[in-house]
């Protein structure tokens, strides 16, 4: 049911998403917002999260029951123009920005529009920026990721205004290593290979087998038996490649930050959780026994002090970062942190009239491509006959561009084989779809 939730005249911030991970990342943003009233809408998509995961996203924040509201995509801007927020924070992937965006374009007065990404952003992509780029701000949350969205931005010609804030799930608590499990951060789509996850499912096997009487966790984000979905479609799943388990080798599905608190070290390949550990003080093994590239999103430890390998997470010898990675990377003095000091602004400006609109311009190809784009986020959820028409005529013309695109811009400067610059002008290397419980063309890219 669509309500209009009571609010203060404080600065009114409506967040907006769908998947787990964005769900997490945009609630924890803004209640971190000083002195403002708050709101979160989840829309209708295929990767819609389930109460459970919304549940998990939200602990820890100020977030209730009544300060959540689900509702249709085309129920957006309705909900919006009764509501009337000052800023409207988008948290989604990149497709589903636009089309959220587009919904935005038609809200009298326009809200200040704020973008961003939910966790660790090296390399600085194509697609994330040029998504964003119409937003009013779009929040980074490291220098060094200002720096590369800032050089990409110049590199494609589309320069974005981008905030720096502090990760929501990087505010030090000092816990400290206190526990004694060994928790692994699973990842959808890093590593890829199915042999590579099945190597991952082999160790985590070895690590437990060491010691029998200490836990190894292996934390997911998702029950698919269940209809959950993640942002990301995550081929080869641990509890398949895990189905004979010593009894130590669990799995978990609660908050990271629960999970945390019985963990004496984390290991992963690339999640934010090695930041949300780092805040507390607890040990981290960034594995490189892949390697250390764009492609497996690792670059950013590059400089940290955590790589290890498979013998390392074995003998659970876990590692603290180095204190000037630290401060480049998502431990900045809050101090620079200006993010809500530009959104203050960017709100008086609106308030004045002096905040000009930066709608989403039509795409080519008209009406058919417009109705594309929308099916391609609502899948299901869209029941217009001019995404049907799209999806039979447009379907086939997006595999070849994706087939195409598979060949081309993945080598040379910049691009994902060069591991030396911490952004890519290249599009992303995978492309999931939307619909994932029966077979469909319709795709995202990012």
């Amino acid at each position: 049911m669509m309500t209009r939730p009571d609010r203060s005249p404080r600065l009114r911030v409506v967040a907006i998403a769908d998947a787990d991970s964005f769900v997490k990342w945009s609630a924890a943003l803004v209640d971190s917002i000083p002195d403002a009233s708050r709101h979160l809408l989840l829309v209708r998509t295929p990767l819609l999260v389930s109460a459970d995961q919304e549940h998990a996203a939200l602990a820890g924040t100020g977030f209730t029951e009544g300060s959540v509201t689900r509702l249709e995509y085309d129920g957006l801007a309705a909900w919006l123009a009764r509501d009337r927020p000052d800023v409207v924070v988008i948290s989604g992937r990149g497709p589903f920005v636009r089309v959220v965006q587009r919904q935005i374009d038609r809200v009298h007065p326009r809200p200040v529009v704020v973008t961003g990404l939910p966790g660790m952003s090296i390399p600085a992509q194509r697609g994330a920026l040029l998504y964003r780029r119409h937003s009013d701000l779009m929040v980074v949350h490291s220098r060094r990721e200002m720096r590369a969205f800032d050089e990409l931005g110049r590199r494609l010609g589309a320069p974005v205004n981008l905030a720096l804030a502090t990760l929501p799930y990087a505010r030090r608590k000092d816990a400290g290593s206190s526990g004694t499990d060994l928790v692994f951060a699973a990842q959808a789509i890093v590593p890829r290979a199915a042999e590579d996850r099945r190597a991952i499912a082999d160790l985590l096997r070895r690590a437990a087998l060491a010691d029998p009487d200490r836990r190894v966790v292996v934390k997911l984000r998702s029950r698919p038996e269940r209809g959950e979905t993640e942002a990301h479609q995550e081929l080869s799943r641990y509890p398949e490649l895990l189905h004979d388990r010593p009894a130590n080798l669990v799995f978990s599905y609660e908050p990271m930050a629960e999970a945390l608190t019985r963990a004496e070290g984390l290991v992963t390949i690339s999640s934010t959780a090695a930041i949300e550990a780092m805040a507390r003080g607890i040990p981290v093994i960034a594995l490189d026994m892949f390697g250390v590239k764009k492609a497996h999103l690792n670059t950013v430890f590059a400089g940290s002090g955590v790589f290890g390998g498979a013998e390392d997470v074995i003998a659970r010898r876990f590692r603290h970062p180095h204190p000037l990675w630290m401060r480049d990377n998502y431990f900045h003095d809050p101090a620079e942190s200006t993010c809500w000091g530009q959104v203050h602004d960017l709100v008086a400006r609106r308030r004045y009239g002096q905040l000009p609109a930066r709608p989403i311009p039509q795409p080519r190809g008209g009406p058919l491509h417009l109705a594309w784009q929308r099916k391609s986020v609502l899948g299901a959820d869209d029941h217009t006959l001019a995404g049907a028409v799209a999806v039979a005529v447009a379907a086939p013309v997006v595999r070849a561009i994706l087939t195409l695109r598979r060949f081309r811009g993945r080598n040379g400067a910049m691009t994902w084989s060069d591991d030396t610059t911490d952004f890519t002008v290249s599009p992303a290397r995978h492309q999931d779809p939307i619909v994932r419980r029966r077979q469909t063309a319709l795709v995202a890219v990012d």
